[in-house]
């Protein structure tokens, strides 16, 4: 299967999609839009595999546990990330393209300094095995980060030298902070969050060939679905914002942007319809 668009971060696996995911899943596919499905934690990490297993011409999994599931979280308890377990999933699949959602957040922290502190570096330990996990089966990264940016910077250069790729998804920093992390060789993803956001001068600068497209569904619907909940079928919103604010053609767009998902995520199906 050919695919137009490939949205790479997607969450058809959470319980929103729980009447009618494989449906949507479905004409995805058949409109030419390929999708990464990324857990959250370990239940979702396992509906994310057996989807991809179940939609092997165009849907891939992502595995890994958000930095928020650390702690109960959206209806969901309190996870220890337990790398051998996450390792056999991997190997149980050859749909898992990649390691995540993982990262840092810090944008609901407690007020109380001691908890704040004790959270951070719990998010930072798991961010760690996450990576040591990612360069024992040699997949890359899906990171999450929310006010975080200076942390998330110190921890890559705590582990230069390390050999690791991905992309930091749902990217909000400025221009500096972007030339960080493409300096380490990731990809930046953006989905709707740039209707939202000044983020102007890093959609213009950014090398098209290191940009990724996402929907973050069901999250993060762009303007022209306001109220609605969101899917992959509305990833064309995201390309059009950044062929306009590139000055640039929404089919240069699309086809740079799935060839970067092809190649960063080592995905077999042919690039472009």
């Amino acid at each position: 299967m050919r695919f137009s668009l490939i949205d790479t971060h997607a969450h058809f696996n959470l319980p929103a999609f729980k009447d009618d995911g494989k449906e949507v899943i479905a004409r995805c596919l058949e409109e030419g839009i390929g999708v990464i499905n990324v857990g959250t934690n370990y239940s979702t990490s396992v509906k994310a595999v057996d989807l991809a297993q179940e939609f092997p011409e165009g849907l891939w999994a992502a595995v890994g546990l958000h930095p928020l599931h650390l702690e109960e979280a959206f209806s969901f308890p309190a996870e220890v990330f337990d790398s051998e377990k996450y390792f056999q999933l991997i190997q149980s699949s050859s749909r898992v393209v990649a390691i995540g959602e993982i990262g840092l957040d810090y944008g609901s922290l407690p007020s109380e300094k001691g908890k704040a502190a004790a959270i951070r570096e719990k998010q930072k330990r798991a961010l760690g095995a996450h990576f040591t996990l990612a360069e024992k089966v040699q997949r890359p990264v899906i990171i999450h980060c929310r006010d975080a940016f200076p942390e998330l910077i110190a921890f890559f250069q705590e582990r230069r030298g390390k050999i690791f790729s991905g992309v930091v998804h749902c990217f909000t920093g400025d221009w500096e902070e972007a030339q960080f992390f493409l300096g380490q060789g990731f990809y930046l993803g953006l989905n709707g969050i740039i209707f939202k956001t000044d983020l102007d001068e890093v959609i213009s600068k950014i090398p098209l060939e290191r940009i990724l497209v996402e929907t973050d569904c069901p999250y993060l619907p762009s303007p022209q679905k306001k109220g609605e909940r969101n899917t992959s079928l509305n990833l064309k919103f995201i390309v059009q914002k950044i062929a306009d604010s590139r000055g640039i053609s929404w089919e240069k767009v699309a086809r740079a942007t799935t060839e970067n998902a092809q190649r960063l995520f080592s995905l077999s199906a042919p690039p472009f319809c």
